[in-house]
């Protein structure tokens, strides 16, 4: 039977016995636990998970599950959870509507006392229907409040009924609808090498001061935001690990991103470099001359650069504008949590000195390593307390460069600026998983089940959180994890977004096809994301795309977060939508980082790297490009209907079209722009200007006409996945004209108001 997805539980609902049901005890916990035993996969065809993969979930969730007998202790262990008098420690609800306690609660008719975060105290009186839920009195101010009652002391989160959304930051702006940039931080560039002046050049990886920059020049247009790839905490010790997407912590940031001139200032970054020797020197000088970001040789450089300026700040015998005393105060707000992440990335960086593999995985760590309270661990922390420090003063410095972009975003006319980006897990082995243990599913990874795009299935390798854990916690883990990626900017988009209804889980020693389907709390986390939103005042996108389940959309659109429409999907059969039937909810973009730009679309980029590396043969390839053409006719004529275009459709050279097809060690440096694509690109900017949406995004690369994508999902090498570099610094990334023409085309029909002078 099909998955029926919009509901919510309280919790795992008492049943009869499995033998009552005809089920067995297995199947009867995995229901109880959330896991859709049974699914329809991408063909419509009935699928019945594996008792193998089931006992390995269920085993993560922490149920044990070996015989019927432990699945029979398990359920009654769900079952003790959900006893009359059992409360979870958080609530939630919504503003101005009554408040659900869990059915099984036992309150009907009690009274109870509600503390509100502004001091207030409330007396009410619990509903005495006992054929309902029991359910508290509408309460009008939104907030985490405490709630007692019969000796109990719970958290109760009442929420906006929506997020803060994109038209409430425009209306504030005097704009209906708005457009955006969004850019992988790491691909920008700050070239200018001037040691007899202290301007030094970026060394290879962008950085925060050039998003900075970047936020200008994009508010010079009119942009209302600018959306950036994640910036969340990497591998220290390993910079080489460059996926945004497989991080570290979603908590912290990462610290290869700081721009060295703005720690200490552009003389101290010439003082550090001139004390590493011109040897040191000359490698800064190479690494940011490459056209690809190399992560290994440029992470360990950058990070020896901040490392001897900490050195630097460390001596401050005067300290200038009380940078200490901000940095201790930066310390003390972190608490125990920035303290296991510094130790975490402290003890990797002890480990991969020494040589030893898999220092950055904690679970080849030992017992001395298990976790950050050990013996072991406290003895280390108290042993290298200032190289535990240093990673601390990375993570203030990575958080004063995002607040310093957000500021030049907003001081230059955005309604939104930075959107930030929150992956949907992270790696097992990194240090939200070590620190975080008790609330995340270990020996599960975040994956997608076999479709028609891969057949084998997906398996991402990143860890998520147990839902069980979460309730159990009170959802503190995620609170804070949406709280850090909040304070980023004025906007978050959320990865996969379908995964707070469910996510496809895979043990670690099955294949993608051996896992299943395990339900989330959609209703507490799109409340708790809509609670945080306006705490933040911070707009919510949801990437939604891929097999959605039906009404998902609706669901999205009533929390208040906004989906995406993409141009390729944008579609009925063979004819492209006109922008006219597009969501006036979701965002409008030509392309995403997974996906091909307008120019290399247009000219079959993706589909000669495919066939370079193997993934089609030559009639798959011919078929392939075939294909595109007819895709190419019908867009195109989709443009002339709405007069963005007029003439012939444009054909890509046969220079160009070489230039695509050639060996992957040119590919790696393809053409800067594709002339020939230019008439598509500017088409295709302003048809997605013309759509109804709150905002229109365009990449970088559409607006420069570049014809090659950031990542192209399901390759490595030698395809340079995350490292592409644009062609030119900040001050000159906008020069050509066609360029300034696009900008200035998406600043007339979507651009805030000139500022008056």
């Amino acid at each position: 039977m099909r998955e029926t997805w919009g509901t919510q539980q309280a919790g795992p609902r008492v049943v009869p016995p499995a033998a009552a049901t005809g089920e067995s005890p297995l199947h009867a916990l995995a229901r109880e636990a959330g896991i859709a035993v049974r699914w329809t996969d991408a063909y419509d065809q009935p699928q019945v998970v594996g008792d193998e993969a089931l006992r390995a979930i269920l085993e993560a969730l922490g149920l044990p599950c070996a015989g019927d007998g432990d699945c029979r202790e398990s359920l009654a262990l769900l079952a003790r959870e959900q006893a009359v008098g059992q409360l979870p420690p958080l609530v939630t609800g919504v503003q101005h509507r009554p408040v659900e306690l869990p059915q099984h609660s036992g309150l009907h008719g009690q009274s109870c006392r509600v503390e509100l975060e502004n001091g207030a105290r409330l007396t009410l009186l619990i509903s005495g229907d006992v054929t309902r839920a029991p359910a508290i009195p509408p309460i009008d101010v939104p907030g985490y409040h405490r709630l007692l009652v019969a000796g109990h002391i719970l958290t109760l989160a009442i929420a906006p009924s929506r997020c803060y959304t994109v038209a409430d930051a425009l209306k504030e702006s005097g704009v209906e609808r708005g457009w955006a940039l969004s850019a992988q931080l790491y691909s920008l560039r700050s070239d200018s090498l001037k040691p007899s002046r202290n301007v030094y050049g970026d060394g290879g990886i962008g950085h925060f001061s050039a998003l900075g920059e970047l936020a200008q020049l994009a508010g010079g247009y009119g942009a209302a935001a600018l959306a950036m790839s994640p910036v969340h905490a990497m591998f220290g010790a390993d910079p080489g690990r460059a996926s945004p997407y497989s991080p570290s912590s979603r908590l912290f940031v990462n610290p290869l991103l700081i721009d060295p001139a703005a720690v200490l200032g552009e003389a101290a970054q010439a003082q550090v470099l001139a004390e590493g020797g011109s040897e040191m020197i000359a490698g800064h000088e190479r690494l940011q001359r490459e056209g690809l970001v190399d992560w290994a040789r440029a992470g360990a450089h950058r990070m020896e650069l901040l490392r001897r300026l900490y050195a630097l700040f460390r001596m401050e015998s005067t300290p200038d504008g009380g940078r200490q005393a901000a940095f201790a105060a930066f310390k003390l707000d972190g608490g125990r949590a920035l303290r296991a992440h510094a130790l975490y990335e402290a003890y990797s960086h002890a480990l991969a000195a020494r040589c030893e593999p898999g220092s950055c995985d904690w679970r080849s760590w030992g017992e001395a390593g298990s976790h950050p309270d050990t013996p072991q661990m406290r003895a280390f922390a108290q042993q290298q307390g200032g190289e535990i420090d240093f990673h601390m003063f990375l993570q203030w410095q990575a958080a004063r460069g995002l607040a310093q972009a957000q500021k030049q975003a907003r001081d230059n006319g955005m309604a939104i600026g930075l959107v930030a980006d929150l992956a949907v897990g992270a790696d097992n082995g990194g240090s939200q998983a070590w620190s975080h243990q008790q609330e995340i599913a270990a020996g599960l990874t975040v994956g997608a089940p076999p479709d028609l795009l891969a057949p084998q299935g997906q398996n991402w390798g990143l860890g998520a959180f147990s839902p069980l854990a979460l309730r159990r916690s009170g959802y503190q883990g995620y609170l804070a994890m949406l709280r850090a990626c909040f304070a980023q900017g004025g906007g978050l988009r959320i990865d996969h977004v379908l995964g707070l209804n469910r996510l496809w889980l895979v043990p670690q020693r099955l294949g993608a096809e051996g896992g299943a389907y395990v339900r989330y709390p959609l209703k507490d986390m799109l409340r708790l994301i809509a609670l945080e939103s306006w705490r933040h005042r911070s707009v919510v996108i949801g990437e939604d795309l891929g097999t959605v389940p039906p009404g998902f959309d609706r669901v999205l659109d009533e929390s208040g977060v906004a989906g995406i429409r993409v141009l390729w999907f944008q579609r009925d059969k063979k004819t492209f939508l006109p922008p006219q039937s597009w969501s006036d909810k979701a965002i409008a973009v030509t392309t995403t980082h997974d996906l091909p730009t307008v120019a290399g679309w247009w000219a079959g980029a993706d589909i000669a790297w495919r066939a370079r590396l193997g993934q089609t043969d030559a009639d798959g390839e011919s078929e392939a490009y075939r294909a595109r053409a007819a895709d190419r006719q019908a867009l195109w004529q989709r443009f002339i209907e709405q007069g963005v275009a007029s003439g012939p459709v444009p054909a890509v050279s046969a220079e160009e079209a070489q230039a695509m097809t050639e060996t992957a060690e040119s590919l790696a440096q393809p053409p800067q722009s594709l002339l020939s694509c230019a008439p598509a690109v500017d088409a295709a900017l302003e048809f997605i200007a013309a759509a109804p949406a709150p905002l229109a995004v365009v990449p970088v690369e559409d607006v420069l006409g570049l014809p090659q994508q950031p990542n192209l999902p399901g390759l490595t090498d030698p395809h340079p996945n995350w490292r592409r570099r644009l062609p030119a610094d900040m001050p000159q990334l906008f020069s050509s004209y066609e360029a300034r023409a696009r900008l200035e085309r998406l600043r007339r029909t979507r651009g805030a108001p000139p500022k008056e002078t």
